[in-house]
């Protein structure tokens, strides 16, 4: 899996700024309550850092060590609608994100994006990145820290030393300067992390102590300790140390978004009014949730193609747009067996105007669930494909012209009236045989048919040779 982490540091600040009609450079801010409620210190500018303010503080605290400073007073819902914002605008780039909504929380101001299979629509992670900032500069003030990696762990590190790197620290929270981003390459967390101070693997100042204390300075070293030796020393905790400093993830990645639907749609600029142009779309579209869905370990079981059609030169009461919903055969996480199907619908019933928008939605997006196949029968793996090639067959010849044989009589005397042919539309699993209640007496298999007399043998004479 890839992840983009981006940081807006400071964003209650940056966002009570923008609020703001006048600018307050000159002095310190504290954001948090005027000085004398109760409360406790949300947010500081640098110069009010400077002089001691600390996150979290109490507000009386604050004064006494800022008298000249200027308290603000939070506006929570505001803050928590811009980020929802920013959260649906991230929506339409991927489908994955993650993202602490709530401002007292100290996650606020950090967001998390799925990328893989966006290199296909939106060309390489910088480009991405920029252009994700761009569509974010209206919403959320500032560009943010970004950063990439395989892990969530290592794409916030990454992010981090994309600022300190840069200087971007020491701008913190007046939102300034260009996006800064470090980009880690695929299978390199380890090699990346292995560098740097062992400390900025835990929060905890103990654990931070004792790994001082035991002479583990860099991620390298705990990296090349044995699992069971970090164990015996921190318990359960030095496993969770030892695979964030070997690159492995210890906070699987959850989306915000319902994990039951999955939406992405892409312009078309001129539109299109054939099917091939659609295919190209489309197919970009279908590859990236393909790669999605891998990367979590899902499938889906149903797809919605919705098509905004350009009804400037169109002839007659033409629609304004155009929806096929399709059920899969089976839940699957294949891009190809997806685009395959709505290609099918749409040469069934090509769309009436030029497309100028794609909108591809999955639903119905679960666990995907393995199969077991049978050791010495190489051809149970085929059945799920063949409900998927009769299902592009009806689509393509109509649901009465492909079928099945179903054995009515084998002993009729009649070819013909030994089977009947079914349509595919028609066919549905036999339920299974209940299982028997608990203590009752599972039925008995019936007896077989009675075999047929052998003709009893001719004696023969022994010694004559007859």
């Amino acid at each position: 899996m890839r992840l983009l982490h981006l940081h807006w540091p400071h964003l209650l600040l940056r966002l009570a700024r923008a609020r703001a009609s006048e600018p307050f450079e000159a002095v310190p801010i504290v954001l948090g309550g005027r000085q004398w409620t109760d409360g406790s210190v949300l947010d500081a500018s640098r110069s009010a850092l400077e002089l001691g303010v600390r996150i979290g503080m109490p507000l009386g605290a604050a004064h006494k060590l800022a008298p000249e400073a200027l308290f603000l007073d939070p506006e929570p819902a505001a803050d928590a609608a811009a980020l929802k914002a920013a959260l649906d605008r991230i929506g339409g780039f991927s489908p994955g994100v993650a993202a602490e909504t709530d401002p007292a929380k100290p996650g606020f101001g950090r967001v998390e994006v799925q990328l893989d299979g966006l290199e296909q629509l939106w060309g390489p992670d910088p480009v991405l990145v920029r252009r994700m900032d761009e569509a974010l500069a209206a919403i959320l003030p500032g560009p943010p820290l970004a950063g990439i990696a395989g892990t969530r762990f290592a794409a916030a590190v990454a992010a981090a030393l994309a600022g300190r790197w840069s200087g971007a620290a020491a701008t913190a929270g007046s939102g300034a300067g260009p996006i800064q981003l470090h980009v880690v390459e695929r299978g390199a967390d380890a090699a990346f992390l292995a560098p740097l101070p062992a400390a900025m693997l835990s929060r905890d100042p103990e654990v931070r102590a004792r790994l001082e204390r035991f002479g583990l300075r860099v991620i390298g070293q705990v990296a090349e300790l044995p699992r069971s030796a970090l164990v015996a020393r921190f318990g359960p905790e030095g496993e969770w140390l030892h695979a964030r400093a070997r690159g492995e993830e210890t906070d699987p990645f959850r989306p915000c978004q319902a994990p039951e639907r999955m939406a992405m749609a892409l312009p078309i600029d001129p539109p299109v009014s054939d099917v091939e142009g659609l295919r190209f779309v489309l197919h970009r579209l279908a590859a990236a949730f393909g790669d999605q869905l891998e990367a979590r370990g899902a499938a889906t079981s149903r797809a919605r193609l919705t098509l905004e059609l350009d009804r400037s030169f169109s002839v007659g009461d033409v629609p304004p747009s155009m929806t096929i919903d399709q059920l899969l055969p089976e839940p699957t996480s294949e891009g190809l067996a997806i685009e395959r199907l709505l290609i099918a619908r749409l040469e069934a019933s090509p769309p009436r105007a030029p497309v100028s928008r794609v909108d591809l939605e999955l639903g119905d997006v679960a666990p995907a669930a393995g199969t077991q196949l049978s050791l010495f029968t190489p051809q149970t793996g085929r059945t799920g494909r063949l409900g998927w090639q009769l299902a592009r067959l009806r689509l393509r010849f109509g649901e009465e012209r492909v079928g099945w044989m179903e054995v009515e009589d084998s002993e009729a005397i009649l070819a013909e009236a030994r089977w009947k042919w079914r349509p595919v539309a028609a066919a549905a699993p036999r339920p299974a045989a209940p299982l028997p209640a608990a203590g009752a007496e599972a039925p008995r298999p019936a007896a077989p048919p009675p075999a047929a007399p052998r003709p009893a043998a001719t004696p023969r004479s022994r010694g004559t040779g007859r």
